[in-house]
Order: C-alpha cells, then structure tokens, then sequence
C-alpha cells in the first residue's frame, strides 16, 4: 500500500509567521546603526545609501507582515523603536558630523529637536493606528519618520550629485531645513501614506515597468534620483492635503473628529 505524500503547508502558528518581518526590522535597524559607523570614519556616501536601505527594508516589513498575517503588537513597537534609529539618531549623527558641528551647541541642539520631533511623531502614530481602517489609512498626520530622515540628508545628497547649479550655504540651509523638517514630522498636515494603491490590471504591468525603471535610476544615477525624488515628495504635500480636505468634505468630516487626545 502505498505511503500518502507529504503535502507543503504554510506555517499555521502566528507565533513562528512573526518572525520574518520581526527579522527585516532588525537587519533594517543594524544598517541604521551602520550608517553612523560610515559617518563617523567619513564616508558619507555609504551612510546615505544605508539609510535608503533602512528606508526600503521599512517600507517591506510591514507589508509582508500583512501578507502573511504576522502582524504583532510586538512587530508594531519595535519598528517604532527601530525608526527612531534609523531615521532620527542615525541622519542627526550623520549631518552633525558632515555639518552641523561647525556651528557649535546650536548644531547639536538642532539634532536634539530633530530626533525628539521624530519620537513624538512616532508615538502619536502608535496610538492613532489603533483606530478602525478606514480611507483615512490612505494619509499620514504630518510626514512619516523614514521620509523625514531622507529629507534632513538632501544638502548632504545635493553636494554629492550632478545638480550643482546653485552653490547652497550649508551652515544656513542645514539648520533651516532641520528646523522645517521637524515641524512637519510633528505638525498634523496629510500627506499619502503610499498603503493601498489600487491599480487596473491593465496597468499593472506598466506600474511595474515603472518600478524597475525608477530603482534603475536609483542604481544608476544614485544621488541624482534622490534628489528629484525629494523634490517631487515635497510638491506632493500640499496635493495631498488639497486632496485630504476635498475627501473630508465628501464624509462631512469635522475638525474636532480628526484631533486626538495627546498628554504629555
């Protein structure tokens, strides 16, 4: 007689499926750490491309969470613990000492606004999360942490790439740019979350073309596509809210229903 075979079975414990984005979020943090290391001996270009790195890992933990429902509130607080590394220590390191440490006390007073900005950002985003899915999930109050340590690293990128049409005055511009950035980490603006894009399957493939396309630039033409993409990222606020008010308007949204209660 004989011997049924084996069949392949996904893993059925939550507690095991748990595991994988847990371990992206830690390779993620380890790179964070690393780009201060690359600071710190003064190869900042390696610094910036770990922190893109970190950026991506960011982006992917969470949603191969939910594809494999691995979500936890374990996976939850350590990616908030691992964003405060990655995207507010490590890029307030890495400007401090390309920058910064030339003004003094006031440059590491900067970084101290900066990385606070990005904790308080972050603690605000744990509690709002809690709330019931809705199309609100489609915007973030204020920009989120990762784009935020991008950002504060754009001077640091400029000098690095093939747009030196305007010669910047980086122990003004950096300070300014800390300053406005950790405003908007912590102000309640809407700007897209980038979680639920629906796309026609007639368009699929040419999102795709459009993907490889754009980590081809990266690839290739590294600094320079960090760049336009910065750019291209801070255009696209005020088109979200624009588009957040109209949608808020379409569900009769009052103010008082969006505020949440922080105590400090």
């Amino acid at each position: 007689m004989e011997q049924p075979k084996d069949k392949i079975k996904l893993v059925s414990n939550k507690k095991t499926r748990v595991i994988l984005p847990n371990m992206f979020t830690l390779v993620g943090v380890c790179i964070g750490l690393s780009s201060i290391k690359f600071a710190f001996d003064g190869n900042f270009q390696f610094s910036i491309i770990a922190i893109i790195v970190a950026a991506i890992i960011d982006g992917l933990d969470g949603r191969i969470a939910r594809l494999i429902k691995g979500t936890s509130r374990v996976g939850k607080e350590l990616d908030s613990l691992t964003d405060v590394i990655s995207f507010g220590v490590a890029p307030a390191f890495i400007m401090y000492f390309w920058s910064l440490n030339e003004i003094g006390r006031i440059g590491w007073l900067i970084c101290l606004i900066y990385v606070m900005c990005v904790a308080l950002r972050l603690a605000r985003f744990n509690v709002s999360s809690e709330a019931d899915p809705s199309w609100r999930d489609n915007f973030f109050e204020g920009i989120p942490s990762p784009a935020g340590g991008v950002l504060v690293l754009m001077p640091l990128v400029y000098s690095f790439s093939e747009f030196q049409i305007i010669k910047l005055n980086y122990d003004l511009f950096v300070p300014i740019l800390f300053i406005i950035i950790s405003i908007l980490l912590i102000s309640k603006i809407p700007t897209y979350s980038f979680k639920k894009i629906k796309v026609q399957r007639n368009f699929t493939i040419f999102l795709l073309l459009g993907v490889v396309f754009y980590f081809g630039l990266i690839l290739i033409y590294t600094f320079n596509a960090i760049v336009l993409s910065a750019l291209l990222y801070f255009l696209m606020i005020p088109i979200s809210s624009i588009h957040y008010l109209k949608i808020s308007k379409k569900y009769n949204i009052k103010d008082e229903d969006t505020e949440h209660e922080d105590i400090l």
